[in-house]
């Protein structure tokens, strides 16, 4: 069976389960970061071979308790591999357009490359990591920790928020934060983003859902993966005989002449 957390309205999750006591054999804090972190690059790995299409719109809703969309923009992002086997991501639609708010290049890369926040050991030096306990969503229990930036340099992005790991798995199935820094004239949205099992084994970022309030706008922004598919090698080699090509500079060869004895 795959596991996977439901996915509903943003902070819901947390609302299908509950505090947990931390059993006996529960790891350490710092074994538990040691092993989900390996699994992130394992994780990193794989996802580096899967193409997948990224379907990513942002809507700025009317105040007031009902939520009329005023304005909409979406883009659908594919990522692909070339006859080469080169994997690249390309634009394939682009519609809609906001007027209250504008989408900058670090909006399109915060979605791309850090929403489905990934944490490796090579990253582990930029952040402290506090353990805040278990907690069961669904059918999952989650070890959860507090993830906050150690120090901010510009141009680099941060992820600031929690991360909840599968105490099984040991690997990230939800993340909920922000992308930071702020700037003056560009503000980044809290978000919420949710992995399932894809291949039986590792957990793919599947949804994305952010509504927060930016510069006095409501805007709301979802993300979904569709069309998770492993990309293969087709190659064949095939054996035989040796077979001598005529050199035509060459002049052939006279018959053999058959034995005189039988």
């Amino acid at each position: 069976m795959v596991k996977r957390i439901s996915i509903g309205l943003l902070a819901m999750s947390t609302l299908l389960g509950g505090p947990l006591r931390a059993a006996e054999n529960d790891p350490t804090p710092e074994e538990i970061i040691r092993r989900f972190s390996e699994k992130e690059a394992e994780f990193q790995q794989i996802w580096q071979k899967y193409m997948y299409r990224q379907n990513i719109t942002f809507e700025i809703l009317a105040p007031g308790k009902v939520e009329l969309v005023r304005e909409r923009r979406s883009m659908s992002m594919e990522v692909y591999f070339t006859n080469e086997g080169k994997r690249e991501t390309k634009k394939v639609s682009d519609q809609g357009h906001l007027k209250s708010l504008g989408i900058t290049d670090e909006d399109i890369s915060d979605a791309i490359s850090l929403q489905p926040f990934v944490l490796t050991p090579d990253e582990l030096h930029k952040y402290d990591i506090e353990y805040q306990g278990k907690e069961r969503i669904d059918e999952l229990d989650l070890y959860v920790f507090q993830v906050d930036p150690k120090k901010i340099k510009k141009p680099n992005r941060y992820f600031r928020g929690k991360i909840w790991v599968d105490d099984e798995d040991f690997q990230i199935v939800m993340t909920r934060g922000k992308i930071e820094p702020d700037y003056k004239n560009n503000q980044f949205p809290e978000f919420e983003t949710i992995r399932e099992q894809i291949d039986g084994e590792y957990w793919f970022p599947t949804w994305t859902l952010a509504d927060d309030f930016l510069f006095g706008k409501h805007l709301r922004q979802l993300i979904t993966y569709e069309n998770y598919k492993r990309y293969e090698v087709e190659t064949s080699i095939k054996y035989g005989p040796i077979v001598d090509e005529p050199d035509p500079k060459k002049p052939p060869k006279p018959p053999t002449k058959p034995p005189l004895w039988h």
